[in-house]
């Protein structure tokens, strides 16, 4: 008598976990994806960050689109007190220096930006004009 143990394969795909026990993985390859973890401080006053995290709530279309079309694929922020930590998951053709200049020509993205600078300040430490910092990755599992 033969035995034969199914071996379940797991992988990410589109930020899903998905499993199968038929050892093939779906003709959508799973791209390699470049991570981003970036901070920056909200003003320590209870109502703006109340309206803050109500902005969040619903972004603007022209946002999400913004930050999609650059090739960012997830996008999360997180705070604890005045500090906030944004984590990014880009594709592999992502840069900053593109978004930047995307969004410099985006009226929308613009309008949006001026409206969170009135919740938000600079780290210390931030460069001149500069809101959220890119942070250094010290360990990973």
């Amino acid at each position: 008598m033969v035995f034969i143990k199914k071996i379940k394969l797991c992988f990410y795909h589109k930020h899903l976990l998905t499993c199968t026990t038929d050892n093939r993985i779906p003709a959508d390859p799973v791209k390699p994806m470049k991570k981003y973890c970036l901070t920056l401080d909200l003003k320590d006053d209870a109502e703006l960050i109340a309206e803050y995290e109500e902005q969040h709530k619903a972004i603007w279309p022209e946002i999400v689109e913004s930050i999609t079309s650059a090739g960012i694929t997830n996008m999360e922020i997180y705070r604890l007190g005045t500090r906030l930590v944004m984590i990014i998951e880009a594709e592999e053709s992502f840069s900053f220096s593109k978004k930047a200049a995307m969004d410099a020509g985006n009226a929308k993205v613009q309008q949006w930006e001026n409206l969170m600078w009135k919740y938000q300040q600079p780290i210390k430490g931030a460069l001149a004009g500069e809101k959220w910092v890119l942070m250094d990755k010290i360990f990973q599992l």
